[in-house]
């Protein structure tokens, strides 16, 4: 029973869980032997009870120690949305009357070309789309490149990754997520088609607090160009909807 009672013990504390699932078993086994001895029936009995408790407790316990070291090790914090041609006074204002119109940055109300899209770790802007023949010509100067399979067209993203986070060994700009989702609501990555933009960004180089890289990527999409491009500023952060145009 004294060790059912110190194993329940440790079991609620997240730094010595280990000790706790250790006492409980073995507790739990000398409740059952002493179940089948004379005058020890009550003590028995509560150490059995008090070890299977125990366990239930060490196991909530654990996870949520691990679902905290989880959300501490990739969160990277809510993500934020502010148009770079609005002060943050202007800001302000249109925050407090977020309830009068649809929230910026879905799909149905993307956020405009040179918003400002940040988390704790990462800053993305987008700072043009190039599509049509414009991006196609552009696609066609490296000769390696094919021509866009029939029914679809390239475009070109540009966009600036700046790093804000606090991680002494840097993180690379390959977390960001850009992607294109059509007007059918479907996601095209940069797999659709193997393509190398001009003047590529450069997403596997580390980036320390303040670092920032700038570049081109190309994706191939469905024709006609009716869809947004969707940002990601980190592994798990939340997505951001940005206009074409």
């Amino acid at each position: 029973m004294i060790i059912a009672i110190v194993g329940f013990i440790f079991a609620c504390i997240p730094g010595a869980l280990i000790v706790g699932w250790l006492l409980l078993p073995i507790a739990f086994i000398l409740g059952i032997v002493a179940v089948f001895l004379k005058g020890t029936k009550w003590q028995a009995i509560t150490a059995i009870v008090v070890s299977v408790v125990g366990t239930i407790v060490g196991a909530i316990v654990f996870f949520a120690v691990v679902a905290s070291s989880f959300n501490n090790a990739f969160s990277s914090g809510d993500t934020t949305v502010k148009d770079s041609s609005v002060s943050d006074e202007q800001a302000t204002d249109e925050a407090t009357s977020s309830e009068e119109s649809a929230t910026v940055g879905t799909r149905d109300n993307p956020a405009p070309i040179g918003t400002e899209i940040a988390n704790d770790e990462w800053k993305v802007t987008i700072n043009s789309v190039t599509t049509g023949a414009a991006a196609a010509d552009a696609i066609s100067a490296n000769q390696f490149n094919e021509p866009a399979d029939a029914g679809s067209e390239y475009i070109i993203v540009n966009y600036t990754v700046t790093y804000i986070g606090d991680d002494a060994d840097g993180q690379i700009p390959a977390m960001v997520g850009v992607d294109y989702v059509t007007g059918g609501g479907a996601t095209v990555g940069l797999g659709s088609k193997v393509v190398v933009a001009p003047e590529s960004i450069d997403v596997l180089s580390t980036l320390y607090n303040g670092g920032t890289t700038t570049g081109n990527t190309a994706m191939q999409v469905p024709s006609p160009v009716d869809g947004v491009i969707v940002v990601r500023p980190g592994m798990v952060a939340g997505k951001v909807f940005v206009a074409v145009q």
